[in-house]
């Protein structure tokens, strides 16, 4: 099993309440503290594991990894909007970054829908959308499952598995090491976590169909529907100039950085958040720590190498750059003026 890395399941414990100033994750339904002490019960009844973003299994010279996840309260949005097209590219882009993250070339996806009532329009703009997601990804759709459940689910839910292999000299260490410069890549906006946070934030003076301010062709609904960017692209040219750890910008927003290792990680040239980021956080007066916690903040994907390779990966790709470095110190991300630990 690999860690709980959903859809709105993280946030640091000072912020278990919403303060007088604005909104916070915990105060909007989800507290990271109560999620972290659920999943290391669930961690400690199941045994031990191997591996964080992805799960390994040895079958000879190479690991077969699993990474499995869901799209979360995002569905709600979709709900709303009558458009499911697009959540199906949102779940398999939450499973095969993980696999990326740790080095691993996605290969396969098998998905499970779990739903109240048999809706054609509803499951045939799922499979839409999870064809698209698995192109996106260069993956094999190999079934799923979909169980009508009205006595248990409302609406519907769905969650997917996607497997991966890797030789075992091309896993990521899954250590950053100090002195490494830190490679990042843009995301497409909000993805696919935080949303119970930003559709507390957004639905305070707001419905889902209105304009999006600044972009007011959209509805503030579609923008939050923009799906997950899948990072295929950067597996081949991190593992050809050996990329030391990666990590996909999920839940827990640049606390993420962590998992890479207890070293201090300087964000000097991070991506510019798009607007639906400062719209987010203007709704919900929602503090600047909090919003970095919570959301990836315009940066999807990182990964940290020697910083003699870190340019030819920069190169490589069509548009990563260096974001910042790991030096040694305490360990804490330090990113737009803000100390996360």
């Amino acid at each position: 099993m690999t860690e709980h890395d959903a859809d709105d399941d993280t946030q640091s414990s000072d912020t278990a309440a919403e303060s007088e100033e604005g909104l916070t994750y915990a105060a909007a339904g989800v507290d990271i503290a109560d999620s972290e002490a659920a999943t290391e019960s669930l961690l400690d009844a199941a045994g031990e594991f191997a591996g964080d973003f992805a799960g390994l299994v040895d079958i000879g010279d190479r690991y077969l990894a699993l990474a499995t996840d869901g799209v979360g309260t995002k569905l709600l949005v979709a709900e709303a909007l009558e458009d499911y097209s697009t959540v199906g590219i949102d779940c398999i882009a939450m499973n095969v970054n993980d696999l990326i993250a740790a080095g691993i070339e996605p290969v396969a996806f098998v998905d499970y829908l779990a739903i109240e009532a048999p809706d054609s329009e509803t499951t045939g703009q799922i499979g839409e959308g999870l064809q698209v997601g698995a192109e996106l990804a260069d993956i094999a759709l190999i079934g799923g499952e979909t169980a009508v459940m009205p006595d248990v689910i409302d609406g519907l839910d769905i969650a997917g598995t996607a497997a991966g292999l890797a030789p075992k000299d091309a896993l990521f260490a899954g250590e950053a090491e100090v002195g490494d410069a830190i490679v990042g890549w843009p995301s497409s906006g909000i993805h696919s976590n935080g949303l119970t946070l930003a559709r507390e934030a957004v639905t305070r003076e707001h419905a889902y169909d209105d304009p999006f301010p600044p972009d007011p062709g959209r509805t503030i609904g579609e923008e939050l529907l923009t799906p997950t960017r899948i990072y295929a692209e950067v597996l081949a040219p991190l593992r050809e100039h050996g990329a030391h750890a990666a990590a996909h910008i999920t839940g827990g927003g640049w606390n993420n950085l962590t998992r890479m290792g207890p070293h201090r990680y300087e964000i000097e040239e991070p991506f510019d958040a798009q607007p639906v980021f400062e719209f987010v956080q203007t709704e919900g007066a929602i503090d600047d720590a909090e919003m970095h916690r919570t959301f990836n903040m315009g940066t999807g994907f990182v990964a940290t190498l020697d910083p003699g390779d870190a340019m030819s990966v920069v190169e490589a790709t069509t548009d990563g750059r260096i974001v910042g470095r790991v030096v040694d110190s305490e360990e804490a991300v330090s990113i737009r003026g803000l100390e996360l630990a």
